[in-house]
């Protein structure tokens, strides 16, 4: 058995594995240490959105977390102590990327390519690479004529000092509200270039100073995880999401109030949770700062000097920060992943990626992908998505290693797709273009309901699989 990363999804894969009596797998790692986009995500201000008791594994609580949301280095040190706990670390293969994999007909298994030059031959082949994991840079004219330095938030140079600099920051996502606060603090100015504003709702943290108790700790993974339901459900609803609305509009006018003019450029013109809606209470007050300006003029070109609006504006920077987030909707990218007889899964995904419960693909057997298509959670927590997946993945290798290889009926996953589809169509995300979507419109992200309906939906059945 193979799984394909160390962040969440590949240690809730392999420890659901390990429970059930799965000794012999290899968990693949391109980098040198564990953890995922923790590992990988260390720009200044790092911290995960959803309050550290749900953002962890149910069979792992913490009772140590530093803060409620905590930061980048509390979340790796605990991917440490999980990987140590459960003895996955003897799995693993550093400095090894599968580059691609290729089902054989005849022995009915998995061959994998690596980047070492070698290959390896398993039965089951689990892909955990995730949907935010690899970084998405606009092709804008100019790019790789700036002087200066320039760097996605994912790959941050930590080497450089921002004091005194010039700083222009391209994108205002997730990511982007948490450093442009720590960067103003050391620039001489920051220039934040914004296309589409993001709804900012309270965030409301705080230190914690003593561990935590088993029950309330318990309760407290309760009442989060009740809160997120209804986040997403008012997604659905549209009274519901007027209240929310103007809950995030009273919070956003407050904290631009500083600055005249500043609520009207960062007041977003969408419906609310058509996009990502971010948690912040330090983003915008940094906007106000004398040092920092909100740029809503869209970007023509980048020069040596920096970065040129369509007004015909010259905007200098020394250093250029993209903020623009991932490549969410390309799955599995760069491996080439090829089927039974010869069959292209991204041929087959050319139109948007689609999979039974997120997880499985007819034509490719013994295949399960964890945080696959439409198994991203608009208002949740990714790791209650992730254990569901595991649990399910654990129920079908116990299926395949007494029926042998198997995979999902092409007309259960069609029937499936349908389904997802067809509630996606009528949602909230529908209404604006962002990177839930493919081009052509078809939301391949997300999950159309609530977490709770996921996991109910999402119970092993041998019935919908047949030998392969």
């Amino acid at each position: 058995m193979a799984v394909i990363g160390t962040g969440f999804g590949g240690l809730a894969a392999t420890i659901e594995l390990k429970k059930r009596g799965h000794d012999d797998i290899v968990v693949f790692e391109k980098a040198g240490d564990v953890g995922g986009v923790w590992r990988e995500n260390t720009y200044p201000g790092a911290a995960c959105d959803v309050p550290s008791s749900l953002y962890s594994f149910s069979f792992e609580p913490n009772p140590h977390w530093p803060h409620k949301f905590s930061r980048q280095p509390a979340i790796l040190d605990y991917i440490h102590k999980v990987v140590d706990k459960y003895d996955v670390r003897r799995h693993i293969r550093f400095h090894t990327e599968v580059t691609a994999a290729r089902w054989d007909d005849e022995t009915k298994t998995w061959r994998l390519g690596l980047s070492t030059g070698k290959t390896e031959t398993v039965d089951l082949f689990v892909p955990a690479v995730g949907q935010l994991s690899r970084p998405s840079i606009p092709s804008i004219p100019g790019a790789d004529t700036f002087c200066g330095e320039a760097f996605h938030s994912a790959e941050w140079n930590h080497d450089l000092s921002l004091t005194g600099k010039r700083v222009a920051v391209i994108g205002t996502g997730a990511s982007a509200i948490q450093f442009v606060p720590e960067v103003r603090k050391d620039a001489a100015r920051v220039l934040v270039f914004q296309r589409s504003a993001p709804y900012i709702v309270p965030r409301k943290d705080f230190e914690r100073t003593d561990p935590a108790h088993p029950i309330p700790q318990l309760l407290d993974r309760a009442k989060i995880w009740t809160q997120a339901e209804w986040l997403t459900t008012t997604f659905h609803i549209k009274p519901l999401s007027a209240v929310m609305r103007t809950w995030s509009k009273r919070h956003m006018q407050a904290q631009t109030a500083a600055k005249p003019g500043l609520f009207e450029k960062v007041w977003p013109d969408y419906p609310f949770g058509c996009k990502r809606v971010l948690f912040a209470d330090d983003y915008l007050p940094a906007l106000a700062q004398p040092n920092v300006d909100v740029i809503t003029t869209d970007i023509t070109e980048i020069s040596p000097t920096g970065v040129t609006t369509v007004d015909g504006r010259h905007h200098e920077a020394d250093v250029i920060i993209w903020g623009t987030g991932f490549k969410a909707t390309d799955f599995l990218a760069p491996m080439t992943i090829t089927g039974t007889q010869g069959r292209d899964l991204h041929t087959h995904w050319k139109d948007g990626a689609h999979a039974y419960h997120g997880m499985t693909v007819p034509g490719f057997p013994n295949l399960l992908i964890m945080y696959g298509p439409n198994t991203n959670t608009g208002g949740g927590s990714i790791i209650f998505f992730l254990e569901t997946q595991a649990r399910y993945l654990g129920r079908y290798a116990d299926h395949i290693a007494e029926a042998g290889p198997l995979e999902v009926r092409a007309e259960v996953e069609e029937a499936y797709d349908a389904r997802i589809q067809e509630k996606l169509a009528d949602s909230v995300w529908s209404r604006c273009t962002s990177w839930y979507r493919e081009k052509n419109g078809r939301i391949t992200t997300n999950w159309p309901s609530i977490s709770a309906r996921y996991r109910r939906s999402a119970s092993y059945d041998k019935a919908d699989y047949t030998p392969a």
